[in-house]
């Protein structure tokens, strides 16, 4: 195998040993780190926004209850991104703007499942924030956040990517998969806000701490922020595949592995099954365990909901089950996930 390589790669003997001056000093290279971190801030700032809501207190008190949260720009017809826990359920959303615009805004859609949400002010945008590639991303990453932690606008922070590919379950009680965890630091009030590259992309949008730990942050993946934002503009929610049960997850006796050849050691026990649904039809009972579905094999409840998505509503697959010692192959169409009524 041979290297390509010109001379200016290699020294020759006699030549002068490199100069001390082409080595960055630590100064340079702190002062290289402190440009790209402020011309980031000088590009974004601008798109993030402070997201104001009003909620009807519990208990029928007349009075409303103030939040706050981050969001920013990201499309130049003024359509906002921020997490579904800052604006879901909101009477009134306002959002104010560093350049101290403050604009009504609209809730377009959002998705608990993923703690993100879409807002809309009536105004074009003079600078967006560009959605970037989080794929792209490597653990000890230099990452900015910047929000309004606290009330205080426009604060930013620095940091790394600590780990990648991690789990976090939303208040809706389902896995966000592909989670940037970060210790750039957050606060409340950072919710929404976006998480950026050095490139001054999105990479990730803000969306929980774990307290009283400190430099343990997280924020969804951009990867998942792209796949949900459409559908959140087109349909005001996330389509979703629902086959009608209920259920939990199970241990499955050895005897049944091994008698069934099963690749995984657990399944989900139906609990329930909804009366005219595509479990119900299917011919699935209470007390059947799902240990596959269109042929991909489930460890339990989070494995099922990742597989019931858009695409299969409508459409024929199998639904694999153990009944006592019997494994069933059913036929199964999933119907869309119904949405609550405002």
């Amino acid at each position: 195998m041979s290297t390509n390589f010109t001379l200016a790669d290699r020294a020759l003997p006699g030549d002068p040993p490199a100069s001390p001056a082409q080595v960055p000093s630590d100064t340079d290279l702190l002062d290289a780190y402190s440009r790209t971190v402020s011309g980031v801030v000088d590009r974004v700032a601008p798109a993030v926004v402070s997201v104001e809501v009003h909620h009807r207190r519990r208990g029928g008190s007349p009075r409303e209850q103030q939040g706050h949260g981050s969001g920013f720009v990201f499309t130049p017809d003024g359509f906002i991104l921020t997490n579904s826990h800052v604006a879901h359920g909101a009477t009134k959303t306002d959002v104010a703007f560093p350049d101290g615009r403050r604009l009504h805004a609209t809730l377009v859609g959002d998705d608990p499942d993923t703690d993100l949400a879409v807002l809309r002010v009536d105004a074009p945008a003079q600078v967006t924030a560009p959605l970037g590639d989080s794929a792209a991303l490597r653990v000890g990453q230099v990452v900015i956040a910047i929000g309004n932690p606290l009330g205080f606008q426009s604060t930013v922070t620095a940091g790394v990517v600590s780990a990648l590919g991690r789990s976090f379950r939303s208040v809706s009680g389902r896995l966000i998969d592909n989670v940037i965890q970060t210790d750039a630091a957050l606060n409340p009030g950072n919710s929404g806000g976006p998480l950026l590259d050095s490139r001054g992309t999105v990479v990730g949008v803000n969306t929980a701490v774990i307290l009283p730990a400190q430099g343990i942050c997280f924020a969804v993946a951009v990867s998942t922020v792209k796949l949900v934002v459409g559908q959140l503009i087109a349909y005001g929610h996330v389509r979703r595949a629902r086959i009608g049960v209920g259920g939990q997850n199970v241990s499955l006796p050895r005897l049944a592995v091994r008698a069934h050849r099963l690749i995984q050691p657990s399944g989900v026990l139906i609990t329930t099954v909804e009366a005219g649904s595509p479990a119900a039809r299917a011919g699935l009972q209470p007390g059947d365990i799902i240990v596959a579905f269109d042929r991909q094999p489930v460890h339990g409840i989070d494995d099922l909901h990742r597989l019931l998505t858009s695409d299969r509503i409508g459409a024929a697959t199998t639904v694999a089950a153990v009944r006592k010692a019997e494994r069933l192959e059913l036929s199964i169409t999933a119907t869309e996930t119904l949405q609550p009524q405002p």
